[in-house]
């Protein structure tokens, strides 16, 4: 039997051992681009550095670079992420209309963007480190021609829509970087007292800094009925 002082020292044997493999866990592209999404969160896309990520990942950061030449790989790799868990929370329809899945994939690529400080700054411009995009993009494409898009229309009706929602969350975070939290210098009441010259622009304030949920299904909305009238496809 054991006595308390021993009891005790195998306990904290099996503790130490459980750190002690957790910190030696291989590491791994995923888990990598993993951490630095959660890191991003507290410091933003300018402040997460290799160092910072190694840190939270108690290695060096020269290890890092046996995944990543340098940080537009690691961004490329966090985008690849953010979008498979993107696909993982949007699940489409085979029956969807090309307007609906249109509604479903960028509210989704909106939600997915918005839940990481710098989200869209991260997606936009990197490149998928795998065919992971492919299947979704393959059924898409398919729905829209199968509505009678040619293939060119197509390709120009979602890239369109991707490109409306990611400009939209970009600036969207440039004023509320995460839900809840607002950057100073957007107070829509000041800037209108200060543009007390300018009516119709005092006004506007509250269309541009404010309920973003509205307006981007408002726009969303725009965009959809302007491919409807371009290419003739109801």
């Amino acid at each position: 039997m054991l006595s308390t002082v021993d009891h005790e020292s195998a306990l904290n044997g099996v503790k130490l051992s459980s750190v002690t493999t957790e910190r030696r866990a291989p590491l791994d592209r995923r888990r990598v681009a993993g951490t630095a999404l959660a890191l991003l969160n507290e410091v933003g896309l300018d402040g997460l550095t290799l160092r910072a990520i190694a840190k939270e990942l108690d290695v060096k950061a020269p290890a890092l670079y046996w995944h990543f030449k340098d940080k537009q790989a690691l961004l490329d790799e966090m985008a690849t992420e953010m979008y498979r868990r993107m696909v993982a929370g949007t699940p489409l329809d085979p029956g969807d209309t090309w307007q609906e899945r249109l509604l479903k994939s960028n509210r989704g690529l909106r939600a997915a963007l918005l839940g990481y400080r710098d989200g869209a700054k991260v997606f936009s411009g990197s490149r998928f480190t795998g065919m992971v995009h492919a299947e979704q993009m393959e059924d898409t494409l398919r729905v829209f021609t199968a509505a009678g898009f040619p293939l060119p229309h197509a390709v120009r009706a979602t890239s369109t829509t991707y490109v409306y929602t990611l400009g939209f969350v970009t600036e969207e975070q440039g004023v509320e970087p995460l839900p809840g939290e607002r950057r100073e210098g957007y107070d829509i009441d000041e800037r209108a007292r200060l543009m007390a010259d300018f009516p119709l622009s005092a006004q506007a304030g509250a269309e541009i800094f404010a309920d973003y949920e509205r307006h981007f299904e408002e726009g969303l909305a725009l965009v959809i009925a302007g491919i409807e009238v371009r290419y003739g496809v109801g």
